[in-house]
């Protein structure tokens, strides 16, 4: 019988062997980092739940009501030297967790630039940083490689022992970038911008993914991360370069519309202003960016006037990516005067035919009561008159 009972266990060993455990086993100096903080808490923690466990079936085991020998006394209440131990040490494991959890907070802030590349390898001046800036689109994964001028959908790859400076930005919804085997995983916003700063210590292909429900594709939102050794890190580029695509603004809105389970997709050469623009939300041209826009507002903005402006702001993803209930999209193509637009008919943008109305000729005074003799002067630019 009990060999029977021992068979019914297997299926579910070999359920439990296809476990990764891939974040107590990573491959990256910051994952094994913030391995050793995950397992440095919990056995803390356990110096007091295991106790506090073993207790309990101590005491229900010792008392119970067939254990005669046991002794029976309903009139304690109090142990000065119980009092010490329960408080004493849950007290010293909250001020090692909370020492713990405040280094490793300024240590493992995903904006800081490495310290190290392993815990035996400071970083030298030789090892220059790997730029790579990370698209959340739907429901794939663009990196753009700027000091190489390639791009890639859903692989990722960077040479072995060299730091990788992350810039992170999304298309439409919020995502997380999450590559268990290399650091924590960091949020992708529309708009925004986050960074993140890993290493890969050891050479193998490795799980990137999605972290943050985004949609209908979101289980296929996945990508290979390739650690590779440097001389075949400069083969994958050459492979991005001998490829026959390219990446501009155009091929870019096209890329950027929804699309599930898309293959790997290398790119030639990428416009070098296209990560700029998607973060700003200006890839269409003529259409005024976020950056602009804020530096308006930061010299005074452009008051009641201004406000048709900050609307076409909003990303037009519904619009531009045929959804049957987007508005159609417009743009703000810039700030300037009417005589500025009249003189520049090269521009894509069709100027009133009567421009007086804009330039304040023949528009009606402002109403006034003339119970108010105060306000008419007022108006008039006059100094009120006193009752005196």
């Amino acid at each position: 019988m009990r060999a029977l009972k021992l068979l019914a266990l297997l299926p579910f060993a070999a359920l439990l062997g296809g476990c990764d455990f891939v974040v107590l086993a990573p491959a990256g100096d910051v994952a094994v980092q913030q391995r050793d903080l995950v397992v440095i808490s919990t056995i803390l923690m356990l110096i007091i739940v295991l106790p506090v466990m073993a207790l309990t079936v101590f005491f229900a085991w010792r008392y119970r009501q067939s254990n005669t020998a046991a002794p029976y006394e309903p009139e304690w209440d109090h142990s000065t030297q119980l009092e010490l131990v329960i408080w004493s040490a849950p007290l010293l494991i909250i001020i090692c967790l909370g020492a713990l959890t405040w280094m490793g907070t300024h240590l493992l802030d995903p904006y800081r630039s490495l310290g190290r590349i392993a815990a035996d390898k400071p970083i030298e001046s030789k090892d220059a940083a790997l730029s790579v800036e990370v698209v959340a689109l739907d429901w794939k994964w663009l990196f753009i490689y700027p000091d190489y001028g390639v791009a890639a959908v859903n692989e990722l790859a960077a040479p072995v022992d060299r730091p990788i400076r992350f810039r992170i930005t999304a298309s439409s919804v919020m995502n997380s970038f999450y590559i268990p085997a290399l650091a924590g995983q960091i949020y992708a916003m529309p708009g925004m911008e986050t960074k993140l700063h890993a290493v890969a210590n050891t050479a193998g292909t490795y799980r990137g993914f999605s972290a943050n429900y985004s949609g209908a594709g979101f289980s296929g939102m996945h990508f290979e991360f390739k650690s590779l050794s440097s001389a075949d890190f400069d083969k994958w580029i050459g492979t991005a370069r001998a490829s026959g695509n390219m990446l501009g603004r155009t091929d870019y809105l096209q890329l950027e519309r929804p699309s599930e389970n898309d293959p790997v997709r290398l790119y030639r050469s990428v416009d070098r202003d296209l990560y700029k623009a998607i973060l700003n939300m200006c890839v269409e041209p003529g259409k005024m960016c976020m950056s602009e826009m804020m530096a308006i507002d930061a010299k005074g903005g452009l008051g009641r006037e201004g406000l048709n402006n900050t609307l076409p702001l909003t990303y037009d993803k519904y619009a531009r990516r045929g959804a049957p209930l987007g508005a159609e999209p417009t743009f703000v193509a810039g700030i300037c005067s009417m005589d500025e637009i009249k003189d520049a008919p090269s521009r894509d943008v069709l100027a009133p035919l009567d421009l007086t109305p804009l330039r304040g000729v023949g528009l009606k005074r402002p109403p006034f009561s003339p119970a108010h003799p105060s306000s008419t002067s007022l108006l008039l630019g006059q100094r009120p008159k006193s009752d005196s």
